[in-house]
This record gives structure tokens, sequence and C-alpha cells, in this order.
């Protein structure tokens, strides 16, 4: 049982680097540069652990707003609003995922016991280290609006993305509290790769779960454009 489970966790483990390192290079290296510069890092965080679709995401929707893409096409093909709604949760993912692998470094590097029922101090961790992420994500897209304010930063993110974050945030926790002490108890998760496994599980079913909620904040308006809208 543990040998399919550490090779489910590679082969995971290395599908979604190398899905993030394909948008990375279509990027950086084939010059396919996003207009929002934000979004350079949301897609490839989002192939980190949901894999060839995001990659499949990034071909159809990021990849046209490119510069480059529209030199040699023209203007990209409008994009349906289920794909604006699909972006923004990307955007709300890829805080999670990058407060939780920042977070558990952080807590590795400290040296920070997380045995014996403390795993909460790793969530914990990640929780305010998503908010921090998202922060710095809306105050990134404001100074690109030619605004810097912090505190329309913090109010921007606390009433159109904090909603989400919380939704993506809880679902992951749940789910890894469930499949280390209910589900999977004698699974590895002291391994890096086994414990990323079950965390693209639980950023997967976060996505899921943010959805209604991020549903309502477009029907009331409260988050009504795609985070690479102002170019």
């Amino acid at each position: 049982m543990h040998t399919l489970l550490l090779l489910l966790s590679w082969t995971a483990l290395a599908v979604g680097i190398a899905g993030s390192a394909a948008v990375v290079a279509d990027n950086l290296i084939l010059g396919y540069r996003q207009p929002v510069k934000l979004m350079e890092l949301v897609w490839p965080v989002t192939a980190l652990y949901i894999g060839p679709a995001a990659v499949v995401a990034y071909w159809k929707w990021g990849r046209p707003r490119s510069h480059q893409w529209r030199q040699r096409h023209g203007p990209p093909p409008k994009r349906p609003r289920q794909a604006d709604f699909l972006i923004q949760l990307c955007h709300d993912g890829s805080h999670c995922a990058l407060g939780t692998i920042l977070a558990g470094a952080a807590v590795f590097a400290i040296g920070i016991d997380t045995s014996g029922g403390k795993r909460w101090v790793e969530y914990t961790s990640g929780y305010f280290m998503a908010v921090a992420i998202g922060v710095v994500f809306r105050y990134s897209a404001e100074a690109q609006r030619r605004r810097r304010r912090i505190w329309a930063a913090i109010k921007a993110f606390a009433r159109a993305d904090l909603p989400g974050v919380s939704a993506f945030e809880l679902t992951l926790f749940i789910w890894l509290a469930l499949a280390e002490h209910a589900i999977f108890p004698a699974a590895p998760l002291h391994s890096i790769p086994v414990y990323w496994f079950f965390t693209q599980i639980g950023l997967i079913a976060g996505f899921i779960a943010a959805w209604p909620t991020n549903l309502w904040l477009a029907h009331h308006r409260i988050k009504a454009e795609p985070p690479d809208a102002f170019e």
C-alpha cells in the first residue's frame, strides 16, 4: 500500500512540476509574457496542483492575452464568462497553494515538530501566509493601475478575495485532518511527495468548495472582474 501511494505521489508531483515548468517556459523562454505579470505566477502555481487541466486552460485563455500572440494572430477571442470565473478561482487557489508551500517550508526550516496533533501550527501559518500573499497580489494589481495604497489593497482583498480564500483553506485543512487521522492514518505524511499529493487533492477540493462563494461574490458584483482584466 505504501509503495503504491509513494508511486502515485511521485507521479502527481512530477506531472505538476512538468505542467508548471511548461507554462513558465512559454512565458519566459518563448516570450508569451502575460500583460498582468501576476498571471505569470498564478498559471504555473495552478498547474502545480491541477496539472494538465491548468496547462490547457492557460493555453486557451492565458496565452492569447500575451503581446506576442496578438502580434501573430490579432486580438484574442472573447473569453466566456465561465472562463473569467475560473481564472478568479485560480487566483484564489494560488494564494492558498503558495501559502501552504511557504508555511510548510518555514515550519521545516524552523524545526517545529508537527507530529502528535500539532499539525494545526502548519494549518494556521498556511492560512495567514495565504492571506498575506493575497494582500500582496492585490497591492501589486493596484500598483499596475497606478495606485499604491496598502489599505486599499487590504480592503479590496478582504471584500473580494478573503471569503474564497477562506473556503479554499478550510476545505484543505478538513481534508488533510481527515486523511491523516481517519481515512489514511498509516500514510507516511512525513514524506514530502505524499504530503504534497494529499495537499493537491485538498486544493482541488478547495477549488470546488470556493465555487459557490465566488459565484455569490460575482452575483453581487463584489468580485466582478477577472484578475487579468486590467491591461
